[in-house]
């Protein structure tokens, strides 16, 4: 039995479908991260898997249970790290893990747990006092006190700083290593790459791709070279010679549409080196998950647009 549980999950937020068929399985000792971009139901699923929404259709377990109908049974295994908020500003750390520890028939030891995150020296300090990063790392430490088995987690890494990044990173390594069920969220898109196992990608309330994050930047295969230069170009005369599209996708930044082969790749060098250009950039042959999450998700700048529901399948229904 999987950790984690999500079929066919539907979920409408008033007149619109925030989630529409989302399907995906957490193992124990696995870390799934959650993708897609604003607006695109990433919460919704969350929350209902925490049981604070209702699904309108599909099924949801974790550790077997219904977060809704079993949500006391469940919740001394779960852990839930918010981004943000949740604790009283005058509070100290030390204070705010000793009164949630003392809820929990097993628990870690307080000031142990603030040594893992980093925030033995700042065990006394009150909460507001503590800089964003510190909070996080606070809030993770929160999620993580009353040993549970599955453990939500809400842009664990925003704010914090590259040092304060791989003790996150180590840590979630090490719940991974006791056998715990992680669920990410975030936009950190390099951190969910290193740090996860498996990746599913929702836009629009629908799951558009999913796999191990080497799975998904290998999906493309090597159809294109991306490679960094001076902005401004000549894409045409580059093109000419590669016998391919060139773009400019941001400035300096170049996507040729052929296949990453060492006769092609000595063409493109070849053709910046008679220029006299420098190269400060090449990836040939594989994508990042950024490039694959630009590729599968609608990027607007705004909120994707979520479909309506009809009036007649508000009771719980899928739209159609």
């Amino acid at each position: 039995m999987a950790a984690v549980e999500v079929d066919d999950l539907v979920v409408h937020r008033g007149e619109v479908t925030a989630v529409d068929g989302v399907s995906f399985l957490v193992e124990r000792g696995q870390v799934l991260a959650l993708l897609g971009p604003n607006g695109a139901g990433k919460t919704t699923t969350v929350e209902t898997l925490e049981g604070l929404l209702v699904p309108h259709a599909g099924r949801v377990r974790v550790l077997g249970l219904d977060p809704v109908t079993q949500h006391a049974e469940l919740m001394p295994g779960l852990g839930v790290m918010p981004q943000q908020g949740g604790v009283y500003p005058g509070a100290r750390p030390i204070e705010m893990l000793e009164l949630l520890a003392a809820f929990h028939a097993v628990a870690e030891d307080p000031a142990g747990l603030l040594e893992r995150v980093g925030l033995s020296h700042r065990a006394r300090a009150p909460w507001r006092t503590l800089s964003g990063g510190e909070q996080q790392r606070l809030s993770l430490a929160l999620a993580l006190v009353g040993r549970p088995e599955v453990v939500f987690l809400d842009e664990p890494t925003a704010g914090i700083d590259p040092s304060g990044r791989l003790l996150v990173r180590q840590l979630v390594a090490d719940l991974r290593t006791a056998g715990l069920a992680v669920v990410i969220t975030t936009h950190d898109l390099e951190e969910a790459e290193k740090i996860s196992d498996c990746v599913v990608i929702i836009d629009q309330g629908r799951v558009v791709a999913s796999g191990t994050p080497v799975e998904l930047m290998r999906s493309a295969g090597s159809v294109e070279i991306r490679f960094g230069a001076p902005p401004g170009l000549d894409t045409a005369a580059l093109g000419k010679t590669l016998m391919a599209g060139v773009d400019e996708v941001a400035p300096g930044e170049y996507v040729v549409e052929t296949p990453a082969t060492p006769s092609n790749i000595n063409a493109l060098t070849s053709w910046l080196a008679v220029h006299d250009l420098p190269l400060t950039d090449l990836r040939a042959g594989r994508q990042t998950l950024e490039d694959v999450f630009l590729r599968m998700t609608t990027i607007t700048g705004e909120i994707p647009t979520v479909r309506r529901v009809d009036a007649s399948d508000r009771s719980g229904g899928r739209a159609r």
